[in-house]
């Protein structure tokens, strides 16, 4: 059973940063194309980042520039690393990871931002 577990999360003033971890059970990440989702309450569960098991990335429009996703193969871990965080970035964060047709999810990690 892969299991994801992220970490990272905190409160954090506007303008700040955070770095989020999402490690995985088994070495998956470096197969299969790792997700970030967050959702805030009230609101649905939105793709904020992805890349691609050769290293392609993508981002959301909203936090293009000021996030980025990267992988450490022998750590099994995604990083993302947020910066110039913003109030409308506050959401818990998932990882997500589909292998043959299941979605593997995290716990997630609150991420606030508030002064």
């Amino acid at each position: 059973q892969v299991q994801l577990v992220e970490s990272g999360g905190g409160l954090v003033q506007p303008g700040g940063s955070l770095r989020l971890s999402c490690t995985a059970s088994e070495n998956i990440l470096s197969i299969y194309t790792t997700n970030w989702y967050r959702q805030a309450p009230g609101e649905e569960r939105e793709l904020v980042t992805r890349i691609t098991e050769i290293g392609i990335t993508w981002y959301a429009d909203s936090v293009k520039g000021r996030f980025t996703i990267s992988r450490d193969n022998a750590k099994n871990t995604v990083v993302l690393q947020m910066n110039t965080l913003k109030s409308e970035d506050t959401a818990v964060y998932f990882c997500n990871v589909i292998i043959g047709g299941r979605a593997y999810w995290g716990q997630g990690t609150q991420v606030t931002v508030s002064s």
